[in-house]
């Protein structure tokens, strides 16, 4: 499944650093802006506590866990919306993602300069917003010229529905406020789907701290969470520097021991990772068997077929049924078969809600 999250911010904020603890796929980090020029693509498996413990139960011949997509953007400046520094090919990256994970400097240090000469994150969030506003109110300003033509002459419903999610956008816009921030009804919900705005991307921000604010946070990431407490957006503390260095660590052991004397229970990264499964909507199932035990990721809210066609097409075309398995059932008991003797295992038909965790089989006929 090819969701994404693009990692995004002001140059020299520590998103280069950040990626490269995500992947394997190194991309360049250096003291100077636009050090990643192309975008870098990393796809990173999801830690899931659930994988181990079915594979202890199953024993299997191998173990596949579940990935999400993460893309490093270049560095952004002002003046992005009008084509400035790389903010053509910045927008033109973003848009193609499927939400964001925005990167907030929130360390002092005189050895890492900054573009603006001050550590202000809130300043540089606005920065990055302002640009993406700026993008999105010229998208809803040039369809609302072709809606509104269209309303006058047709007399089309659906022209005048999206002919007022557009006027909400841009009243939220020319406030300097994210298209995120506009309250609308589940039937605008949908129709805004259509325009694809950039400051309508679910959006995480993390705050880039040094080592000795990573549990506690400190002033930078206050005022952080108080700019964004309107936005329904994720905020999420880590010390990028400080993952390099855990990642650079040989053994889980010597990892969980460095972790345990900062005082937390896990890496900032594997927390990320989640958090950026989550923003994308996605869920996971199981298959267990004695060849594999594997999560799949389908949409939250997809039904058994489509869950089906997530490891093949024709599993979804001649979906029959599903045998479903609740997760909490398959570990306290032990074994499919031992579910199937306490009556645990479900037969779900094709209007069945697939929930986090279900342990599947599909019964299919082509």
């Amino acid at each position: 499944m090819a969701l994404q999250c693009g990692i995004v911010g002001l140059p020299n904020v520590g998103k280069s650093t950040l990626f490269n603890c995500l992947s394997n796929a190194k991309a360049q980090s250096a003291n100077f802006p636009f050090c990643t020029i192309e975008p870098n693509v990393g796809v990173i498996t999801v830690p899931d506590h659930r994988l181990v413990q079915l594979e202890k139960l199953v024993n299997p011949q191998r173990v596949v866990p579940t990935t999400v997509e993460i893309v490093d953007i270049a560095g952004l400046v002002k003046g992005a919306s009008k084509g400035e520094g790389l903010g053509n090919k910045f927008l033109a990256n973003i848009r193609e993602t499927d939400a964001i994970i925005h990167v907030l400097r929130c360390f002092e240090d005189e050895n890492v300069t900054h573009v603006d000469g001050t550590i202000d994150p809130v300043r540089d969030k606005d920065v990055i917003d302002m640009e993406l506003q700026l993008k999105d109110l010229e998208t809803v300003e040039s369809r609302i010229s072709k809606t509104e033509k269209m309303a006058k002459t047709s007399k089309d419903p659906d022209a005048k529905r999206l002919l007022d999610v557009l006027l909400k956008y841009k009243d939220a816009l020319e406030s300097g406020k994210s298209a995120r921030v506009v309250e609308l009804s589940d039937q605008e919900k949908q129709i805004a789907k259509e325009l694809y705005l950039l400051t309508n991307k679910p959006i995480m921000y993390v705050c880039n701290v040094d080592e000795s604010a990573v549990v506690s946070g400190n002033q930078h990431v206050a005022a952080v969470k108080e700019a964004v407490k309107n936005e329904n957006a994720r905020v999420l503390v880590i010390a990028a520097q400080t993952e390099a260095e855990i990642a650079e660590l040989e053994t889980f052991e010597e990892r969980q021991m460095f972790l345990e004397d900062l005082g937390l229970k896990e890496s900032g990264v594997s927390k990320l990772i989640r958090l950026a499964y989550e923003l994308l909507e996605l869920k996971t199932f199981f298959t267990a068997g004695e060849k594999e035990v594997r999560a799949w990721t389908f949409p939250a809210g997809a039904l058994a077929p489509q869950a089906a066609g997530v490891i093949h097409t024709d599993f979804e075309k001649g979906f029959i049924r599903a045998e479903v398995i609740k997760y909490n059932d398959f570990t306290n008991l032990g074994s499919e078969q031992a579910c199937k003797e306490a009556g645990k295992i479900h037969v779900e038909g094709k209007e069945y809600e697939v929930q986090d965790g279900d342990v599947m089989h599909f019964r299919f006929n082509v």
